[in-house]
């Protein structure tokens, strides 16, 4: 740890750990803030490639000393990142500075159970930010190489009549840097609203808003975004209201512009214990560790459930912890429009209603009673068993295909499709997917559907199958596929048609016999 990191981070209790970027890379050894876990430590590989050994306070000193004016304003950096409060983005870290710099902010560490949002603790962090952006933008503007100004190749000619435009229009103030928000699920948990709800929309936009106000303050009131009309949370339409105040004055000399937005998925998430990034729900109640994850734990509080009561509210069929409906991310998404200055991508309407996501690595076996059904089919003459085993929601999770009266290599076939399929569906891979790449397949034995009215016609045995899964777990019925003509080729499952056995074989020809060729 060199001198400046040893002055900024003294009597910081730290640890090592061993954290690799992927499951393929080499472990490296970690050292960080022993309160931190081995998900940081992991965020700290990614974000800087190798396989060096890595020191967390010796790192963030390269950007800090870069940034920093003076120590007071790094020891407060230190105490943002050791807070897990804000960090830079990831060209800081390296210290690339030809663009404008950012900081990620994650919201959900503005939060204490039980008090709410710390709305002034919130706007003194941006204020920091922002002059920690300004200076920067200041000092290190000779390495802005990668916004260079492109010449105006079709402006008009200066004549006497049209004076040139005053400087100020010609060339305006260079953006100082950005700040983007994080984690938004898990800070509206931490004040007791759902993201999928009225109020959580309306205290997302207020926060938005005041993180707006606090990075436009010093630009004059024609830069400012207009305040929500609820704010929802206690205190937070004081504050908002008297930053505004600060902020909606006229000046002569506007500061450099900074600019707000949302964060993308980076290390520097992972890095700061985010659970969601940018303005997205968490689509799990579960950590990668199996256990229940903070957003998780704070939203049963809000609802007087202890984990155990909550198992037992649970399996008594009450929803204790219901979760975003379908449109939930998109619903935010336009709320949010307009109260910061760049949007991420719009994210996609979803059809169907979102299941919890299992962690990789995590399976979800089937109890040992389970329900399910057991379907008896006839495919062109074939018979075929059809399986289902279903969790307690209903959800499918462990396929079984048995064809009765075929060969021994073609029934294990069947079966090991039915057990890989199976375990797909354990891991959280979507029906779906099986049934759009196993529908309509088409080999033998195919033919009319008999015994199950979901399908008349199949063009083979998997055809069937996953249509019938289509209508009974996802709610859709596949219309039946076009009709083979079978009569050109023989079913590779049925043993060749020979003629039959005749006394008196037609005049003018031999009958001949079957040989045995060795």
């Amino acid at each position: 740890m060199n001198a400046t990191a040893r002055r900024h981070w003294n009597g910081v209790l730290m640890s090592t750990l061993e954290a690799a970027a992927d499951p393929d890379a080499p472990l490296r050894s970690v050292t960080l803030p022993a309160e931190w876990d081995t998900d940081a430590a992991t965020a700290l590989a990614q974000l800087v490639p190798g396989d060096e050994a890595l020191d967390l306070p010796s790192l963030a000193s390269r950007w800090i000393d870069a940034l920093a004016p003076d120590d007071a304003t790094a020891r407060s950096l230190v105490w943002m990142l050791l807070t897990r409060q804000a960090a830079p983005t990831e060209a800081v870290w390296h210290c690339r500075f030809d663009r404008p710099p950012g900081f990620i902010v994650n919201l959900a560490a503005f939060v204490s159970p039980g008090e709410g949002l710390a709305a002034r603790t919130f706007v003194a962090a941006l204020r920091l930010i922002c002059s920690v952006l300004r200076h920067a933008a200041s000092t290190l503007a000779s390495q802005r190489n990668g916004e260079l100004p492109l010449p105006d190749l079709f402006a008009p000619e200066q004549t006497e009549a049209a004076p040139a435009a005053p400087a100020d229009t010609l060339a305006p103030t260079p953006l100082a840097g950005d700040i983007l928000l994080t984690n938004l699920d898990a800070c509206l948990a931490g004040v007791g609203l759902d993201y999928d709800s009225e109020d959580g929309r309306a205290a997302a936009c207020a926060i938005a808003a005041l993180a707006t106000l606090t990075a436009h303050a010093g630009r004059g009131p024609e830069s400012l975004p207009l305040p929500p009309v609820r704010t929802v949370l206690p205190g937070l339409g004081e504050t908002l209201r008297a930053v505004w105040n600060e902020a909606a004055v006229e000046t002569e000399t506007p500061l450099a512009p900074i600019e707000t937005g949302f964060s993308s998925s980076n290390p520097i998430d992972g890095l700061l214990g985010v659970e969601a990034c940018g303005l997205a729900p968490a689509f799990s109640m579960l950590r990668s560790d199996g256990k229940l994850s903070r957003s998780a734990l704070l939203r049963l509080e809000a609802r007087g459930f202890t984990v155990e009561t909550a198992l037992a509210a649970a399996l008594a069929g009450e929803t204790v912890l219901p979760q975003p409906g379908p449109n939930a991310h998109l619903a935010m998404y336009r709320a949010l429009t307009g109260f910061v200055d760049r949007m991420p991508a719009r994210p996609e309407v979803q059809n169907q209603p979102i299941r919890n996501k299992l962690e990789r690595g995590i399976r979800r076996t089937l109890p040992p009673r389970h329900g399910g059904f057991t379907q008896k089919t006839t495919i062109g003459g074939h018979r075929l068993f059809l399986r289902t085993g279903e969790y307690e929601d209903g959800t499918l999770g462990e396929l079984a295909l048995t064809p009765t009266r075929e060969s021994g290599m073609v029934r294990g076939l069947m079966e090991s499709l039915g057990e890989a399929v199976s375990i797909g569906l354990q891991y959280g891979a979507p029906l779906e997917a099986f049934v759009e790449n196993f529908a309509y397949t088409c080999f033998g034995p195919a033919g009319t559907v008999e015994g199950d009215p979901v399908a008349s016609y199949a063009t083979s045995m998997l055809d069937y199958a996953f249509r019938a899964l289509s209508d009974t777990y996802l709610g859709e019925r596949l219309p039946d596929g076009p009709h083979q003509d079978t009569q050109s080729d023989p079913d590779p499952l049925l043993p060749l048609d020979l003629p039959e056995a005749d006394d008196t074989p037609p005049t003018g020809r031999k009958r001949r016999n079957l040989r045995l060729v060795c």
